[in-house]
């Protein structure tokens, strides 16, 4: 019993160490996900996309995890070969998903192309530098989850009956540190070097630090495995298939899946169109507009201590789950309204959102580990990653369809020294389509609190034990 005192996860200064090393990662990851976001009105100068396809290689991201059942896959490989294993090959077939955006988007690619899919022709007149860019995103998309389940499931391992709220919230909001930097940089980037790829070549090279940091993080986990086997901790149970049918009994899981689902719906799809929404409906230019989106990250990161302490030592995660759902469909009706479109209303919705997105998450990760046994949680996360992913393949695209559906006209526009035409777009029904995924996370998150009321999983009670 006092060799298990004596473990590296007994070790606060070990955690915390662990976490950074983990979040470092996600920073970069995160970077490389959203630097494309800034340059919807360039990569429509420079390429010839449409709203519709922007919308197209947006929702890419999804198209292995959700088609080919990827992330069920990811899940499999993590909880057979665990988070070691599992974590460095997310990343390198991130890279080579990134490899191949920044080649579509490089000028290699050119014309346009017919996507179908299964026989239905998805996109007509798509331009092949999107449908390119799309795939190289698909790939990418297979290592992010495959390295965030892995991720997830290492700090709930280290922060179990300790601070593991607060861990997964701040290795979540510390890795939207990247997408802060991604809404700021690229544009910069784009002047300083000339080229539309440049923001792509400076994520591939801060994942490729963030491999070296991740192994790092291996040897620690490593040495944590050799101590808790001399000090005879059991290992995790090995994967079955049954475990994804008993898992899928579970009504508590699929409340808090579906809610998930919505919860990121309206929020990732909205960044990817927010610095756009920000030029067009308030006025700013893209050169600093990027800055207003990056709050929402930067307030999350600020604010997710404080909800993660409050679910760690109070408990009362699926209260907080509701009031950031609240919170999540107040901005979007907000949004919507045309006449709302001053500056200082834009930087406080943000804001607000911001505290949504510390809010909902902070609870919402640590609760699947109260509802799931660890040894089936890299199954569990992966599913629930899985349904996450259909939203963020499918709501992209629809978003993008919409505006294409909503144009007010065009204007003459200066970019980069060349005068271009510029699509303008009504932003109006967009933002209602988020709002309506709010509401329904609102009711979601009500029917996950009757089903902990009633099964006693302890969502509502502390995460860290006496």
């Amino acid at each position: 019993m006092q060799e298990i005192k004596k473990s590296l996860r007994d070790s606060k200064s070990a955690r915390w160490i662990m976490l950074g090393l983990v979040s470092f990662t996600m920073m970069c990851m995160y970077y490389l996900t959203d630097a494309m976001a800034p340059l919807q009105e360039r990569l429509q100068a420079g390429l010839q996309w449409s709203a519709s396809d922007y919308g197209f290689f947006t929702g890419a991201y999804g198209w292995f995890n959700v088609f080919l059942l990827m992330l069920v896959f990811s899940g499999m490989i993590l909880d057979k070969m665990g988070v070691r294993f599992t974590g460095i090959l997310g990343i390198g077939i991130m890279l080579a998903g990134g490899f191949i955006k920044y080649w579509a988007i490089s000028g290699h690619v050119h014309g346009t192309s017919e996507f179908t899919i299964f026989g239905w022709q998805a996109m007509a007149q798509t331009q092949t530098s999107a449908v390119v860019a799309g795939v190289g995103f698909a790939i990418f998309g297979v290592g992010c989850e495959m390295f965030g389940i892995a991720a997830n499931k290492a700090v709930v391992r280290w922060f179990r009956g300790k601070e593991m709220a607060l861990a997964i919230g701040l290795n979540t909001s510390t890795g939207r540190i990247g997408t802060m930097l991604a809404m700021i940089t690229p544009i910069p980037l784009v002047k300083l070097f000339g080229t539309i790829s440049a923001p792509v070549v400076l994520s591939l090279f801060l994942l490729g630090i963030g491999l070296l940091v991740f192994i790092l993080f291996t040897f620690m986990d490593r040495k944590l495995d050799r101590e808790e086997a001399d000090a005879g901790v059991a290992a995790d149970e090995e994967f079955k298939f049954a475990d994804i049918l008993e898992i899928g009994k579970n009504r508590a899981f699929w409340f808090i899946t579906v809610l998930c689902v919505l919860f990121y719906s309206a929020v990732f799809p909205f960044i990817k169109y927010a610095i756009n929404l920000m030029v067009q409906k308030f006025g700013i230019s893209d050169e600093f507009a990027g800055w207003i989106p990056a709050l929402l990250p930067l307030s999350a990161l600020l604010l997710t201590p404080v909800f993660g302490s409050m679910f760690d030592k109070k408990g009362r995660g699926a209260s907080i789950m509701i009031a950031g759902s609240i919170l999540l469909v107040c901005v979007h009706l907000l949004f919507s309204i045309p006449s709302l479109n001053s500056f200082p209303i834009a930087i406080g919705l943000v804001m607000v959102l911001g505290v949504a997105f510390s809010m909902v998450p902070s609870a919402m990760w640590p609760s699947i580990a109260k509802i799931i046994p660890e040894s089936k949680l890299g199954t569990a996360y992966a599913m629930t990653f899985w349904v996450q992913n259909i939203g963020l393949t499918l709501v992209p695209m629809l978003i993008g369809v919409v505006l294409d559906k909503n144009k007010t006209g065009t204007i003459d526009k200066l970019i980069d020294g060349q005068n271009q035409v510029i699509t303008q777009y009504n932003y109006t029904f967009p933002m209602l389509i988020f709002a309506l995924f709010g509401f329904l996370a609102i009711g979601f998150a009500f029917l996950l609190k009757a089903e902990d009321r009633k099964m006693g999983y302890g969502l509502e009670k502390p995460n860290i034990k006496s």
